[in-house]
């Protein structure tokens, strides 16, 4: 009996899930039914106003080419009429002077003749008729002005309705990612001259491969594109991978869009360690600043006894769907903090290998900061740049100005002025750790050392705050001067 009511309770939830698969297709098919009144209602008046457009067009050529036509017969008959006129008088001043030599030839005799004939012929002599050209100034002919509509009419017999536009294919060999930014190019298989323009879309991912179906991200649009090529620029790369897409779009029409690529941005992605920071230090993702009473209002322990503190683990952390197996908490627990006056907080990804960029913007009141690197075995009372551990620029507002490179308690003053935003390059395998102007991507030190342990980025505030970007590709400028031997200036001879 139980096994009847359960197969009838399946019959029943099949039923319903059926019915309202139906219920909801039904509703889709009336939807559709209205789309398609609403849709021919449009493009038939569409249509209309384009053939209103066309008519315009030919009734204002029409208008044009009758008054070039009016214009030049005008020009013509004023041209004719003058020398009409001019021939008439100059035949009534030639038919009086005739008809004077034919009276005086006949009076031959008389004692006036040779008077008379010299005055006739001085008179044929300044006679109009002789000073005529016989020949019309202007032609009667205006066949320039005819037109012939045969092949704009066998034109406008082919019209027919927009195709839907063939779907691009996008050119990989041809598309770039460099300095955080995505040169996309592509192609349509076959030439279109009725495209108006195409869309993008792209969206950032963690997996490789073709798109998938279910994504955390978005797709994000790009209309109104005109060209065959777009550059997405001022991108952070904070996952792995982007995904792209391109349709094209008529006046009419869109296409389908191209199959999707997918294509590498990699880049240094980190967090800061707010666990093991020195408590002064309130550390809100990529923010830090700096609070004299921060030790005594909140209680660490309590916290992360509840739970509450693991919002700082990497492997909580939202920014990347999947965590880089070098990111990492330091292990050391909330009474390994930093502490005394080492004011310092971590990155919680480890540098082993390759080159690295981040950027670091120090609010300008900032009495003290440092950045840099340091290996994870920095004591809790050292400083940046003050044991072997580490390395750092450091600049002081307080008291005394100063902005210095700092390694195993060596100092070497720089010339340069504190920029408000510093970029830090580190490349693991050649020993190499360059700080940089970020706005101008001016050198401004370098070190040189051979690293025996991972690396982890290091920051130190007092009396401030600042802002960490990464994300960040290393830009090309600054492979460009680490290639022409910039790292290797004079600049860097002091510390090692």
């Amino acid at each position: 009996m139980e096994d009847q009511r359960e197969a009838l309770r399946k019959i029943i939830t099949t039923l319903a899930v059926k019915n309202e698969e139906t219920q909801t297709f039904i509703y889709s098919l009336k939807q559709m039914l209205l789309n398609v009144e609403a849709n021919s209602a449009k493009v038939q008046e569409d249509l209309e106003a384009e053939f209103q457009s066309l008519t315009s067009v030919l009734e204002e050529l029409k208008e044009s080419m009758l008054m070039k036509i009016k214009q030049d017969r005008a020009s013509r008959t004023y041209e004719l009429q003058n020398q009409l006129a001019a021939c008439t008088r100059a035949l009534e001043s030639s038919e009086e002077l005739l008809e004077t030599a034919n009276q005086t030839l006949q009076a031959a005799d008389s004692e006036d003749f040779p008077q008379a004939a010299k005055q006739i012929k001085d008179g044929v002599t300044m006679a109009p008729a002789f000073r005529l050209s016989l020949k019309a100034k202007v032609s009667d002919n205006m066949s320039h002005l005819m037109v012939d509509f045969a092949q704009e009419r066998q034109m406008l017999q082919t019209l027919k309705f927009l195709p839907v536009p063939s779907a691009p294919i996008i050119d990989l060999a041809e598309s770039l990612v460099a300095d955080n930014c995505v040169t996309l190019v592509w192609r349509l298989p076959d030439e279109d001259s009725k495209i108006d323009h195409y869309v993008l879309e792209y969206r950032k991912t963690n997996f490789e491969g073709p798109p998938r179906l279910k994504e955390d991200h978005p797709w994000m649009v790009v209309e109104g594109l005109r060209h065959t090529e777009h550059t997405l620029t001022g991108l952070k790369f904070d996952m792995k991978y982007m995904n792209f897409r391109v349709k094209a779009c008529n006046k009419a029409v869109a296409g389908e869009f191209s199959e999707p690529v997918t294509l590498e941005t990699p880049a240094f992605m980190f967090r800061l360690d707010g666990s093991t920071s020195h408590q002064n230090l309130r550390v809100e993702d990529l923010s830090v600043e700096w609070d004299a009473m921060g030790g005594k209002v909140q209680d660490i322990k309590a916290r992360e006894k509840e739970g509450k503190g693991r919002t700082a683990s990497p492997v909580n952390s939202p920014a990347r769907g999947t965590p880089s197996p070098k990111r990492m908490s330091s292990g050391r627990g909330g009474r390994d903090r930093f502490t005394a006056e080492s004011y310092t907080v971590l990155g919680d990804t480890l540098i082993d290998g390759g080159e690295h960029y981040w950027e670091v913007h120090f609010e300008p009141d900032s009495k003290a900061f440092g950045l840099g690197v340091a290996y994870r075995s920095l004591g809790r009372f050292e400083q940046l740049g003050k044991t072997a551990a580490s390395w750092c620029l450091h600049a002081n507002n307080w008291l005394q100005a100063s902005f210095t490179a700092k390694h195993a308690n060596k100092i070497k003053v720089l010339d340069s002025p504190v920029p408000d935003c510093l970029g830090v390059h580190c490349d693991f395998h050649q020993g190499l750790l360059s700080f940089y102007n970020a706005r101008t991507k001016q050198l401004l030190h370098t070190f040189k050392a051979k690293f025996t342990q991972p690396l982890l980025p290091a920051f130190t505030v007092w009396c401030g705050s600042f802002q960490v970007t990464t994300g960040l590709q290393v830009p090309s400028a600054v492979r460009c001067l680490q290639k022409r031997g910039s790292a290797t200036s004079s600049s860097n001879t002091s510390l090692t």
